[in-house]
Formats: structure tokens, sequence, C-alpha cells
């Protein structure tokens, strides 16, 4: 399966509704019924409910409802639970309501999606989908090594069973199906939009950072004391650094010396400073890097002076900045256009279907959401 079409099947998986207990009170009953009176509503309704096209959407789902970050799934109370705890809910509100909007107008939108799409296949569709759903069942097995009880854990800590991963499989072939079917024929990428593509996010995305790592040997005059009382102190330190070239040219070792010699705060390490960017080099410092470009690796630069310091160098790792030619990434630039072009396509059929709907009582269970997950959060 490509990433990119593996990502938006992801994306699905964690905002399609994945099975739902039917609600002691029909879906019209709840959403004309006042705010104030749904605190007494038991449980099994899951409190507030959010009537749509037939179905519902319970608070309690939407608090649960599996969401990935940074690699990891987890319900939604968890995400915004760090928020909640160390803010008062006014704060907390303001904060987390735009992402919880989203969160849940994609539910919305993809519960209609799937009600477009199942009056758009028809009934013939029945045995062609039931051998898709199973091909997809055999294909997430195959993904974790043919081990049926390691599919399953997976599926339990996004709070699915092998039911309602199924029920989610339909959704989301007929789903694509129907998507697919409304998205327009693709127009050719242009030259220009590939170079303008390609130009907007070369140096973040295609480009290979400068790298610099030196050791070196940082003689500063202030901290050493003259041995006589006519003898010049940057002379002698002259003298000194001279004579450290000498001993290194003739096979001594840069590190050894360094630690003996250099007055930097890399000395115990033999002098050696870790891989950095030329540009991150500060004063005094940053001379290194213009001096680090007339030698190669290995060779030694110095005596080198500065206000305040003498250096010796020794370049032990030099690259430049580097960027893939446009060449070498233009079909991967073309597939991330086209890619672009289809999710807002997908946008906007999503945000029709949701604007048809004209869904009541939206932005009352968003305020009953978040003040029951501020109190989750608090208990």
């Amino acid at each position: 399966m490509p990433k990119r079409v593996f990502l938006t099947l992801l994306a699905l998986l964690l905002t399609v509704g994945c099975g739902k207990e039917q609600p002691k009170y029909t879906a019209e009953e709840l959403a004309n019924m006042p705010f104030t009176q749904r605190d007494g509503l038991p449980e099994v309704s899951g409190g507030f409910v959010l009537a749509v096209s037939g179905e519902t959407i319970t608070s309690d789902e939407m608090i649960k409802m599996p969401i990935e970050r940074n690699g990891m799934i987890l319900p939604l109370i968890e995400y915004f639970r760090p928020i909640a705890q160390r803010t008062g809910f006014e704060q907390f509100a303001m904060t987390a309501k735009a992402e919880f909007e989203k969160m849940l107008v994609r539910n919305i939108s993809n519960i209609l999606l799937y009600q477009e799409a199942k009056k758009d296949a028809g009934e013939q569709i029945e045995g062609p989908l039931e051998k898709a759903i199973e091909a997809e069942v055999r294909k997430f097995i195959v993904r974790y090594d043919n081990d049926y009880a390691k599919a399953e854990e997976v599926l339990s800590q996004a709070e699915m069973n092998w039911e309602s991963f199924r029920e989610y499989q339909k959704k989301m072939i007929l789903s694509q199906s129907y998507i697919a079917k409304e998205l327009p024929n693709p127009k050719p990428v242009t030259y220009s939009e590939l170079i303008a593509y390609y130009n907007k996010v070369k140096n973040e995305r295609f480009a290979t950072k400068a790298v610099l790592r030196f050791r070196l040997i940082d003689i500063q005059p202030a901290k050493i004391e003259a041995t006589g009382a006519n003898q010049n102190k940057i002379e002698m330190v002259k003298e000194l650094a001279n004579e450290l070239v000498r001993r290194i040219n003739e096979g001594e070792d840069f590190g050894e010396l360094a630690k003996e010699y250099s007055h930097g705060h890399r000395a115990m390490w033999g002098g050696l400073w870790p891989q950095l960017d030329p540009d991150s080099l500060a004063e005094p410092y940053d001379i290194l890097a213009a001096e680090a470009e007339k030698i190669k690796v290995g060779q030694i630069a110095g005596p080198i002076e500065t206000t305040g310091h003498i250096f010796i160098m020794k370049l032990e790792e030099k690259q430049a900045t580097n960027v893939e030619a446009f060449e070498k990434v233009q079909k991967q630039i073309e597939e991330e256009i086209i890619y672009e072009r289809e999710m807002r396509t997908r946008e906007e059929i999503l945000a029709k279907l949701v604007e048809k709907a004209s869904i009541g009582n939206k932005d009352a269970f968003v305020d009953f959401c978040l003040r029951k997950i501020y109190q989750m959060s608090n208990e």
C-alpha cells in the first residue's frame, strides 16, 4: 500500500466511529432535549448526544476517540489531560476548543460520507465488499508477522476488536471508493508548479546541513603568567603556539597537547568539539569556520590570532551544505502535489456534506464534552 494512501487510511481509522451502544432515547429526542435536562441521562446513553443524519455521536465516544500523536495511539482525553490539569476551565476551553471541533467535524463528515457511499454503492456491492474486507483483515495480520494475538493486541490499544475492525474496513472501502469517483480527473502537474514547490521546501526537505568537527588548542594570554619581569606575554604566547604547531607537525598527539596547553572548555576531551553547524559558532570561535574552509580534513590551521585567544585547529570533519538536485526529487514532488490536490478536494467534499446536514446543537455538544474532559482530568 503506498505510504500516502496508508496515511489517509490511518487518519480515517482514528476518526471513524467503531461501533456504538444504542442510547435509550432516539436521536431526535436527544437532539431536541433542552441542554439542562441532559445531565440526568443514564450512562449507557453516553451523556449528551449529537444527532447526525439518523446516527449519533455521544460525548463518551468523543472523549475516548483514539487519536495518533507522535507515533502513539491514545484516547482523546489523554491528549487533553495535561492542559486541563494545569489551567482553569475557561483557559482550557479556549486552548482546546478549536482542535476538539476539528476532530468532531471530521467524525461528523465521516458518518455522512459513509451514508453517501452506501447509497451510491447499492446492494450489489455486498458480495465483493465482503471479499475486500477479508483481504484487508488478512493484510493486517500479515503486517504483524502473521501473529494473530499481536495484531489483536494492537487493535485493543485503539479500543477496537475484530468486529469493529471489520466494520471500520467496510466504511473505509466504501468511503474511499466514493471519494475516488467524486475526484475530478487529475490535471497534469506543470513544470512551473514543480519548480515552485521545490524552491519552497528544498532547504527544509532536501538539504543536507553543513557539518564541522575539529580539535582545538585554545591559548588565552590572560590565563598565562609571564616568567620574567621584562618578558612580553603576547610574544611568549606566540612562541608557545609556534612551538606546539612544530611538535604537532613532527608527530606528537594533538589531543594530548590540547589537554596540557589548551585553556578552552573542551581541553579535557583533547580539544575535540562535537559535530556542529558552522553557522552556530559564536565570537570569537566563528573565525574557525572560515579557517576550516581553507584546509582539508586532517590538516592543521594556525596559529590563528583573535582577540584574547590564539587558536590551533585540527580539522576532523567537514561537510558543506548540499541540496539534492531538482531532477532527483522531481517524481517525489509530483506525487506530493497530486496527493495535496486530492486531500484538498476530499476536504471540500466533506465540508459540503457537513454544511448540507445542518447539524444542530453542535456548539452545546462541544461545550458539554470540554467540561466533561476537564472534570474527568481533574478527578
